[in-house]
């Protein structure tokens, strides 16, 4: 007599549908292709010198998608950091002359960001590499997106 089947725990056999329809190689090289980016971006702002922090800082602060220019709130919120962390980093590139505070002239308790011109040029140098490597090293569906994109220059 065969042995007994055992039950399989209740939505067991939705979680194995589930994972029977993720691709993990499809998803392993999309990681290795992010981290490779990363890795190639990061590098590009040591180049420029700036730490890919900064980096990131400049590209947040370009690209702020609100009316009017962001707050240091803001940016802690685009790179996940603690705004007194977001702070100490302003305080270091408004040293290095990369941005500007300007206080807010409706709200007096918020400070606003602007990238200076040695910010700009700066981020405009290290967004054209790294949009040419993405036009270089991209799959087709990333290349449809990048060729509708504005060139380096302009708007990112």
């Amino acid at each position: 007599m065969p042995p007994p089947r055992q039950r399989a725990p209740a939505g067991a056999a939705k979680r194995n549908a589930a994972t029977a329809t993720v691709d993990y190689r499809a998803l392993a090289r999309f990681r290795y292709e992010l981290r490779t980016f990363l890795a190639f971006s990061e590098e590009g702002a040591r180049q420029a010198g700036l730490t890919p922090q900064q980096h990131q800082a400049l590209l947040g602060i370009k690209g702020f998608a609100e009316p009017g220019p962001p707050s240091v709130g803001d940016i802690a919120r685009f790179l996940l950091i603690r705004h007194h962390s977001a702070v100490e980093l302003m305080n270091r590139m408004a040293k290095l002359g990369l941005v500007s505070r300007v206080t807010d002239p409706e709200d007096g308790r918020r400070v606003q960001l602007k990238l200076t011109a040695k910010g700009e040029q700066k981020l405009q140098v290290i967004s054209k590499k790294n949009v040419e490597e993405l036009r270089r090293a991209a799959s087709p569906a990333l290349r449809r997106l990048l060729r509708s994109s504005p060139q380096p220059g302009g708007a990112l």
